[in-house]
């Protein structure tokens, strides 16, 4: 015998090889699925899906709810399991837009009023008519708005509708006007007229060393011998019921209402006891708007053709003799 030779054992035969390409998968195998009725066929094929895939897991589908406490594999990248900060509750949004609307109200408040205080104390200042004495210019209960700036820095003008303070006691004793705090305060910072009883307001006819008398023979006033027109009276009133004849002294004026007969302006004061002349320095300013009623409103003009033509004074501080000083 060969000893290179291996003796073959007994009934073993070596496999046939396919001449072709082996199938893929477990040799052997009949290709595809094993009949669902053969017990055997299924335990070697879930065996052979876990040989294939490494004996992992599927994977969780994205947005698909995990056990991840972080949230990341539910679709939440925030890891904010209540979701995306949303600002809070409905009722904590509102809270927030309401106490930015009060802030900026309050601002606007704020502003106005202190606007209103600072117009008040330097440009203009409101006052009610309380009397038919300027009629038919100013009526009674009208709100005019008056301008702070005269006479100081902008010089008084004849025809000029003043408000002043009574510091030459024509209106005498009067009792305190009723008010209360609201009133108060909106008179101090300018949102509500003054309603203060010791104001006047009249037209200035005259200037310091003006003279001023009425009546010549066409029945008119004159002003340093020229006489006027005035188209400002009230219908069918005179220039002056009573006859006048006066030189306004240095820092004075001489004052009249437009209804001459309801007036109790400088002619009435000089005669009764010389205290007609009013001093410029208690001049508050001159009356410029008619802001209420609105079926009034309109802007007060002082005729300044009127005046036009009237002649300087010769004098600016000689007052006639018969005049008492002012404020006695």
């Amino acid at each position: 015998m060969n000893e290179d030779t291996v003796p073959e054992e007994p009934g073993r035969t070596e496999p046939q090889k396919p001449d072709g390409p082996a199938p893929s998968g477990d040799p052997g195998r009949p290709d595809g699925p094993a009949p669902s009725g053969d017990p055997a066929g299924q335990d070697m094929g879930a065996r052979h899906a876990r040989h294939l895939g490494g004996g992992a897991q599927p994977a969780a589908a994205s947005g698909v709810a995990s056990d991840d406490p972080s949230g990341v594999a539910s679709g939440n990248p925030s890891g904010n399991p209540s979701g995306p900060d949303d600002g809070g509750t409905s009722a904590q949004r509102l809270g927030r837009q309401a106490l930015a609307w009060g802030k900026e109200i309050l601002t606007i408040i704020v502003i106005a009023v202190v606007l209103s205080f600072l117009i008040k104390t330097f440009l203009f200042r409101a006052f009610y008519i309380p009397s038919g004495s300027m009629e038919n210019t100013l009526r009674i209960d009208d709100r005019i708005f008056v301008n702070l700036l005269v006479p100081k820095p902008v010089a008084i003008e004849r025809g000029d509708v003043v408000v002043f303070k009574d510091t030459q006691g024509w209106l005498g004793a009067t009792g305190e006007a009723p008010s209360n705090w609201v009133t108060d305060v909106g008179t101090f910072i300018g949102l509500v007229p003054d309603s203060s009883q010791q104001h006047l307001v009249k037209r200035v006819i005259g200037l310091p060393g003006d003279k001023v008398a009425c009546c010549d023979n066409a029945g008119k006033l004159t002003i340093n011998g020229h006489a006027i027109t005035e188209p400002y009276l009230y219908p069918g009133a005179a220039p002056s019921d009573s006859p006048f004849d006066w030189t306004v002294p240095e820092g004075h004026l001489w004052v009249m209402g437009d209804h001459r007969n309801n007036s109790q302006d400088s002619r009435y004061h000089q005669a009764a006891n010389g205290t007609g002349f009013v001093p410029i320095d208690s001049v508050e300013g001159r009356a410029l708007v008619i802001a209420w009623p609105l079926s009034h409103w309109g802007i007060l003009g002082n005729h300044p053709d009127v005046f036009t033509d009237v002649p300087a004074p010769k004098s600016a501080s000689v007052s006639s003799p018969a005049h008492a000083p002012a404020g006695q």
